[in-house]
C-alpha cells in the first residue's frame, strides 16, 4: 500500500513526473509505495495525465478546481474549499489535505518545471533524510537567518527568493549539532536559481530566470539551521511527515484585495521552522538535488505579484518569532524566543498561537499590513479545517475487500 503521496501542482508540464517514476525504478525504489496526486485547473488535460498516470503504472489521482469542489462537498466541507485559491501555486494546500485524509506517512512536493537528477535516488535520499539519526552541520548567522545557497556565495552571491533584504551580509557561523527528529527534508536546485524579481533584474535578467545559474559544485555537505534561525523553504523539491501538516499550510496567494503573492511556501517555511524549533524537531536541507528549468516569463510580471508583500516578508518572522533582532554577543545570534507558541505541545497549537498574533494584531505601519490579518484568520480556519476532516474521516465507514 502506497505510504508516500507525492503532490505535483501543475499546470505546464505534468510530463516531469515520467522522469520522477524513471529516477525511482532506475535506483530500485519500490514506486508501489508512490501516490501521485497532480493538481490542476479546468482549462487543463486532466485525462491526459490521468492516462499518462496508467501509462507509467503508478497509482495517483487528477484534480482540477471542479472536483476539488466535489471533494469538498462529499466531505461537507464546502465552507473551507476556498482555503485553496484557484490557479495559484498556493493550490499544493488541497495536497495536504488530500494526505491528511488519506492513510500516508510522508508527503513529497514536487514543481513541474523540475527533473531528478540521475546521480540521487530522489525518492531514497529524501526518505532517508527524513530517518536520518546523527550528526550534521548546524548553520547560524548574526542575522538569524540562514541562506540555504551560503556554501557558495562568495563566488556566485545568490540569496534565494523570500531571503529578507533586512538579513542580507550575515556573518555566518557553523558547528555540529546531534539530530533524530527530522521533519522535513529540503533537496536543493541547480541550473535556474530560485531568486525573487528584484534579484533577478539585479541579475540582468528581463525573462524571470537570472543569468547567474548553479551546479551541483555550488553544494557541500548537508545541513540544518540551527535553532532560532530561519531559513527560506522550497516546495519545488521537499519531503516531509505527515505530523507537520497542521503547521505547513500553503498560505492564500495571488487572489486577495492586496494582490499579495508569491510567498506561500516561503511563509509557510516561517510558519514551520518555528513550530521546529519549539518542538525540537529539524528540517534537513541538501540532496537530492534537482534540475529546475524555469520557463522564461517577464521579470516583471513576477515583480508585480511580489511587490504587495516584499515589506511583510522583511517583518513576518519577527512577529511569529516574538522577539526583536538583537546585537549579536561574542559574536553569536540572538537566543531564541520564549514567546509565540512557546507554550504548545504539538503542530497545531504552535500555528494556533502564530494564527492568532497575526489575526488580532494592528500592523498599519506596513503597506498592505492588513493583509498579515487575513493570514492569521485563514490559518486557524485551516486549523479548523484539518479538525473538520480528520472527523469526517473517523465517521466514515470502513471499506474491506470482498
Amino acid at each position: 500500500m502506497a505510504d508516500i503521496c507525492v503532490i505535483v501542482p501543475t499546470i505546464r508540464e505534468p510530463e516531469c513526473v515520467r522522469a520522477y517514476v524513471e529516477n525511482a525504478r532506475r535506483h530500485g525504489f519500490d514506486t508501489d509505495r508512490l501516490n501521485f496526486l497532480l493538481v490542476t485547473e479546468a482549462f487543463c488535460d486532466a485525462e491526459a495525465m490521468e492516462s499518462m498516470l496508467d501509462d507509467l503504472g503508478v497509482e495517483g489521482e487528477v484534480f482540477d478546481g471542479p472536483r476539488r469542489s466535489e471533494w469538498f462537498a462529499e466531505r461537507g466541507l464546502s465552507e473551507y474549499d476556498h482555503l485553496i485559491p484557484a490557479a495559484s501555486h498556493a493550490e499544493t494546500s488541497f495536497g495536504l489535505l488530500y494526505l491528511w485524509a488519506g492513510d500516508y506517512e510522508y508527503g513529497v512536493l514536487i514543481d513541474d518545471d523540475t527533473l531528478p537528477h540521475d546521480d540521487h535516488d530522489f525518492f531514497g535520499r529524501h526518505l532517508a533524510n527524513l530517518n536520518y539519526e546523527g550528526e550534521i552541520e548546524a548553520v547560524s548567522s548574526d542575522e538569524q537567518w540562514v541562506n540555504v545557497l551560503y556554501q557558495n556565495a562568495d563566488e556566485h552571491g545568490l540569496y534565494p527568493r523570500g531571503y529578507p533584504y533586512s538579513a542580507m551580509d550575515e556573518t555566518v557561523e557553523t558547528d555540529t549539532a546531534s539530530v533524530d527528529d527530522v521533519v522535513a527534508s529540503q533537496g536543493l536546485w541547480t541550473n535556474v536559481p530560485d531568486l525573487d524579481a528584484v534579484r533577478i533584474l539585479m541579475d540582468g535578467d528581463l525573462d524571470g530566470q537570472a543569468q547567474t545559474r548553479t551546479s551541483a559544485t555550488d553544494f557541500g555537505e548537508d545541513f540544518v539551521a540551527a535553532r532560532g534561525n530561519y531559513l527560506t523553504v522550497c516546495s519545488m523539491n521537499l519531503a516531509f511527515r505527515r505530523e507537520v501538516i497542521p503547521a505547513f499550510y500553503q498560505l492564500p496567494m495571488d487572489d486577495n484585495a492586496w494582490d499579495v503573492g508569491r510567498f506561500d511556501d516561503i511563509w509557510s517555511g516561517v510558519f514551520l521552522k518555528r513550530a521546529c524549533d519549539v518542538l525540537g524537531k529539524r528540517i534537513y536541507n541538501g540532496a537530492p538535488l534537482c534540475e529546475h528549468n524555469k520557463a522564461p516569463r517577464s521579470t516583471f510580471s513576477d515583480l508585480e505579484n511580489e511587490v504587495a508583500g516584499l515589506e511583510l516578508n522583511e517583518h513576518l518572522w519577527e512577529l511569529i518569532d516574538g522577539v526583536e533582532p538583537t546585537a549579536p554577543r561574542d559574536g553569536r545570534a540572538a537566543e531564541p524566543s520564549d514567546d509565540v507558541g512557546a507554550d504548545a505541545d504539538d503542530y497545531a497549537g504552535v500555528f494556533e498561537a502564530m494564527g492568532e498574533t497575526l489575526a488580532a494584531g494592528d500592523f498599519e505601519e506596513y503597506t498592505n499590513g492588513a493583509f498579515f490579518n487575513l493570514v492569521g484568520e485563514t490559518m486557524l480556519e485551516w486549523l479548523d479545517c484539518l479538525d473538520a476532516l480528520e472527523a469526517t474521516t473517523a465517521a466514515a465507514p470502513e471499506v474491506t475487500a470482498d
